[in-house]
């Protein structure tokens, strides 16, 4: 793999390496890197990027000790002992692929499609993320994963409402008068816009927080909404109401750049805010006050995150806020619109970097990833095809991520699934592997990043040689297609030219490598004359597409799968927000961060603990009929009256009782997007008496 200076010389002094982050955040920050004698002693944030101004989250602050931590995998490891016990023993890479290649090759000869990939984000880097791995999976012909787990009910409503994920620029939040932080935690997980936010406070904007939780975030706003989970759709659709009955609205506006309004108008209106309160169980004077302020206040902005969207009707939520900026004509203003991703603002080559053409003429099944608990069960049929026999999981930890936990662990102990892991680190993932593999972090390799929260690219160089014997992704995809005889020249392409091709002539590569980011060239309001990319050009309240699948075409409020009040032994909603110090499942390991975490918490509400007799800090069990889990409650007015928050996500060999709160999540999907509904989820909570269950998580050995 080509290698910057700074990794494959010896340096008399410190050097700095440009680079970028890699985890699933809407930041994208820019890094430096300083290496001194080929190893690297700190990560800090690039001041010279607008963005990032030097700062870090505290999680990849720590990033050096992710990269020389004491139980990285350094060398190819094959599996010892039965499946999830975690015993394995180091192979050389030669015996480790030619293994691999020989029941790959097998499998692929007989049912292509019994072959399936499993990744997501754990790298948001276009090449190590979706580059060779997909060039090899399209040339095999085997089964296509359906990449639902985090966004694709939000980015479903977005492409029908907006025409692409698109928004406001992210760096004018900075001049907004009024600020709707919904369904975010922008402190734990949008740091860099919580800065753009307060600089808008200290000028005097409003901020309103909405979200089940009394979040960080939250706290420092103006107000909080605390309405009930899955109910957003039905406060948008109560705003609208207002907007409608007091005449805040932009008719000019609304009639050369929307599609629908007549529609919508007669939905809108059947959503009283009295309606609204009672679904969303908030004071109806709150909803007149926030649909007052919003409709008299411009520039007014929305900053959607993705929670609001992990519920039955995440999709239609989305379309709901997504529609509110074209009634007041917020878009006029660069400071005013919605922003909840700005991926599809990139101008990314997909098609060269990914080859789809390298497919058979009959496009192979696609599995969705969010229901991979049932999918691995499944026997042979004609509906489904053939029975899943191999499985290459790469940045993605599904035993620990994917909902009803359970099922994925039943599924990914078959003995029979041959199992490949590309890692860092022993995940739960990884006890259930035949073959791990490593793979470098993100200091070790080359790539290239869009961003969902900025309209920057980065390139991340290579700051020290691979740690041990780890290669990269691309690496590990292109050595396994020379030994499986796949000689298509773009097996070739080094992870330098990966780089290059992602983007092509969209942007400036020179740039690229001079300072490390460039910007797009993108008009500051995007949208005040219209110019939406959807097929009318205009927002679409009504959207033909959805009306043609037989769905909606209009946004509404659609209830939870598991509607509170409706099963006697379940009474508590339960939400699972991500704990300040983890990303997802990564860095649970890092012992620093999860000293600060502390251990696995549920959050209740007092007047739920009173009545269940739970004390702060007693460990609980959190039930339903998909399985349990143990954590410790903190008795705490962050979670609203019915409401619990289980704070994740553990590995589950961390946990109190080796599960986590996936154990009670559902494979459920939502309305729009096939997407995942971990926060539509009912659960009871009681005291747990074993003595074992107080013992504390160790680390994983």
């Amino acid at each position: 793999m080509p290698m910057s200076s700074a990794a494959n010389t010896t340096l008399s002094a410190p050097v700095q390496v440009r680079g970028a982050c890699p985890h699933d955040c809407p930041d994208t920050c820019a890094l430096l890197t300083t290496v001194d004698n080929g190893v690297a002693t700190r990560v800090q944030g690039n001041p010279d990027h607008p963005h990032t101004d030097g700062v870090l989250c505290t999680k990849v602050s720590r990033y050096t000790e992710r990269s020389y931590h004491p139980e990285r995998i350094l060398t190819p490891l094959k599996r010892s002992g039965p499946k999830g016990s975690g015993q394995f023993t180091p192979v050389g890479w030669d015996e480790a692929l030619n293994d691999i290649t020989a029941r790959l090759s097998a499998i692929a000869a007989r049912a292509p499609e019994a072959v399936l990939p499993y990744s997501y984000a754990g790298t948001m880097g276009m090449v190590q993320g979706e580059s060779m791995d997909r060039r090899f999976f399209h040339r095999l012909g085997v089964s296509q994963l359906d990449r639902t787990i985090c966004a694709s009910a939000g980015a479903e409503a977005l492409v029908q409402t907006l025409g692409g994920k698109v928004g406001m620029k992210v760096e004018f939040f900075a001049e907004a008068k009024l600020i709707l932080i919904w369904g975010s935690n922008a402190i734990g997980s949008n740091l860099h816009f919580w800065r753009y936010a307060q600089q808008a406070k200290r000028n005097g904007a409003r901020l309103v927080c909405i979200d089940p939780r009394k979040s960080e975030t939250a706290d420092k706003c103006h107000e909080h909404i605390a309405l009930r989970p899955g109910t957003d759709a039905a406060l948008a659709l109560a705003l609208m109401h207002e907007l409608i009955a007091h005449d805040w609205l932009d008719h000019d506006y609304i009639a050369r750049h929307t599609l629908g309004w007549e529609q919508l108008r007669e939905r809108a209106l059947q959503w009283p805010p009295e309606r609204a309160a009672e679904v969303c169980g908030i004071p109806v004077e709150q909803i007149r006050q926030l649909a007052k302020d919003y409709g008299t206040t411009q520039p007014a902005a929305i900053r959607l995150n993705y929670g609001m969207q992990r519920v039955r009707g995440g999709g239609n939520a989305v379309r709901a806020v997504a529609c509110l900026p074209a009634l007041t004509g917020a878009w006029r203003h660069r400071a005013g619109g919605v922003l909840l991703s700005s991926s599809g603002q990139f101008p990314v080559q997909r098609a060269v970097l990914q080859r789809p053409d390298l497919m058979p003429a009959k496009t192979p099944r696609t599995i969705n990833m969010s229901t991979i608990g049932d999918d691995l069960l499944r026997d042979a049929s004609p509906h489904f095809g053939p029975r899943i026999e191999a499985l290459v999981v790469y940045n993605s930890n599904p035993v620990a991520v994917a909902p009803d936990s359970s099922k994925v662990v039943q599924s990914f102990a078959r003995e029979d699934l041959f199992t490949v892991v590309l890692e860092h680190f022993r995940t739960d993932t990884a006890d259930y592997a035949d073959y791990i593999l490593p793979a470098t972090t993100q200091l070790e390799h080359w790539d290239v990043h869009l961003s969902y929260g900025h309209t920057d690219v980065l390139l991340n160089r290579p700051a020290i040689a691979p740690v041990g014997e780890a290669r990269s992704n691309a690496q590990i995809f292109r050595d396994l297609a020379a030994r499986m005889g796949l000689t298509d020249p773009c097996f070739a392409d080094s992870d330098e030219a990966l780089c290059r091709q992602a983007f092509g002539s969209g942007v400036d590569y020179a740039l690229l490598e001079s300072q490390g980011f460039a910007t797009l060239a993108l008009p500051d309001a995007p949208f005040a004359e219209g110019h939406f990319p959807t097929p009318s050009g205009r927002c679409e309240f009504y959207s033909a597409r959805l009306a043609a699948q037989g769905l909606d075409g209009l946004p509404d409020h659609v209830p939870n799968h598991e509607l509170q009040g409706t099963d006697a032994r379940y009474p508590l909603a339960m939400i699972s927000p991500p704990a300040r110090n983890f990303l997802n499942s990564t860095f649970v390991n890092v012992k620093s961060l999860r000293d600060i975490e502390g251990r696995p918490l549920l959050e209740i509400h007092p007047d739920d603990a009173e009545a269940r007799g739970i004390a702060d800090g007693s460990t609980v069990r959190v039930f339903n009929d998909r399985g349990s889990y143990e954590c410790h409650a903190e008795v705490s007015p962050r979670a609203r009256p019915g409401v619990v928050n289980g704070l994740g996500i553990w590995w589950r060999k961390l946990g109190l009782n080796g599960t986590n709160v996936n154990e009670v999540t559902s494979q459920a999907l939502t309305d729009l997007g096939r997407a995942p509904t971990f926060y539509d989820c009912l659960v009871e909570v009681e005291t747990c008496t074993h003595p074992e269950a107080a013992d504390t998580p160790q680390a994983a050995g």
